[in-house]
């Protein structure tokens, strides 16, 4: 869906990414446009080093541009969405340097603007690794929904960085504004994170997965992903693999040790997530035998190029509940496999995911189940 975002010096064309006509949501929300009248209100300088951080589509990178900012993001989809609305926009695409939240910061941050995640960890983590580049002359503000901004969020801001309070609502967005204070007595970050996993799944049973903040459960083994930790697929011989979302990395390496002939492609849009299974594979495994890639799903994987693709999709993009990932992912995945090969789901039972999968491959075979969610398997034809 194209949109145009107004800010207080120009209005701005935006879209998420990629691009689907028939998106209903915008790539951006009330919570940005707070947030850039704020800084025209308020006369905040941007001569110096300015750092955006949770962009979620480019928006706050766009309107800002002129001021030659750095971006910080978890998300692929994120970073490709911001050079797409760029250009969109007649900006050059050098005008925003793009950082990860695996990449080193900026030394020096004279305008932190931070759009609150979903995920306090990521929040936590983000802030430990800007603190250092934060002095007291520093500019912080946070936006976000106010459904997103807690008291917990709050006190983040004022235990890393120094005093934190909050603006009045408009139109359910918020602001937070910290006061850096250099002598703060700040803890160590306490992420990455590893926990050993429990005895009753298999062949990582009582093994070590690590995670970085953000991470979906990232602080222990979500119900879902023991489930199907219980009743994986057989392998056998040289096959290709793709743990499609992969998270921590924990079903990809289930599958490696199973079978350690197998080739194993680790894939999220979260560039945390990535860094996570990489870890955790290395931590389990002889560090052989897999390939870890950030991207958009299967889009970069040649046709019929794979045996078997696991996947546990996502149901939401930010707040928003919406089938348009998994979607993509299903789609993607049927392009993917070789004649014969399989995609293994596991979902929540009420979403449906079988009526999906029948449109697509034309079967939907229900492996296992429970009160909560269902295992089903799909052959390409």
């Amino acid at each position: 869906m194209n949109d145009r975002m107004t800010a207080p010096w120009a209005e701005y064309a935006l879209a998420r990414f990629p691009e689907d006509p028939r998106d209903q949501l915008r790539a951006w929300d009330a919570a940005d446009t707070y947030l850039l009248r704020h800084l025209a209100d308020s006369g905040t300088p941007l001569s110096g080093s300015v750092v955006v951080v949770g962009d979620r589509w480019g928006a706050l990178a766009t309107a800002l541009s002129a001021h030659r900012p750095t971006q910080i993001t978890d998300s692929f989809l994120a970073q490709e969405a911001t050079r797409a609305n760029l250009a969109r926009n007649g900006v050059e695409a050098t005008a925003v340097r793009l950082l990860t939240t695996q990449d080193t910061p900026p030394d020096r941050i004279d305008v932190l603007l931070v759009r609150v995640p979903k995920s306090l960890a990521l929040l936590e983590d983000q802030l430990h690794r800007l603190a250092p580049g934060v002095h007291e002359g520093t500019v912080v503000v946070g936006t976000g929904m106010v459904k997103d901004i807690h008291t917990s969020t709050l006190h983040l801001f004022e235990r890393i960085l120094g005093p934190t309070r909050t603006s009045l609502a408009e139109k359910k967005a918020r602001l937070i504004f910290c006061t850096p204070y250099s002598g703060i007595a700040r803890a160590a970050n306490p992420w990455p994170y590893s926990y050993r996993l429990p005895d009753d799944i298999g062949l990582v049973s009582g093994r070590t997965v690590v995670n970085h903040a953000g991470v979906f459960c990232a602080d222990r083994l979500d119900i879902g992903t023991r489930f199907l930790l219980q009743h994986l697929p057989r392998s056998r011989g040289p096959e290709r693999i793709v743990d499609l979302g992969c998270g921590n990395g924990v079903v990809g390496t289930a599958m490696a040790l199973a079978n350690p002939e197998a080739e194993v492609l680790f894939v999220d849009e979260s560039y945390q997530a990535v860094a996570s299974a990489e870890e955790t594979y290395r931590e389990n495994t002889d560090g052989v035998g897999a390939e870890f890639r950030v991207g958009d799903g299967l889009a970069d994987v040649p046709a019929g190029s794979v045996d078997l693709v696991l996947n546990n999709p996502p149901f939401h993009s930010h707040q928003a509940t919406t089938d348009t990932t998994a979607w993509r992912m299903f789609s993607g995945a049927r392009r993917a496999l070789r004649p014969g090969g399989e995609l293994w789901v596991i979902g929540n039972r009420h979403l449906g995911y079988h009526l999906k999968l029948r449109r697509l491959f034309g079967n939907s075979e229900l492996v296992a189940s429970d009160a909560k969610f269902v295992v089903l398997r799909a052959v390409k034809k």
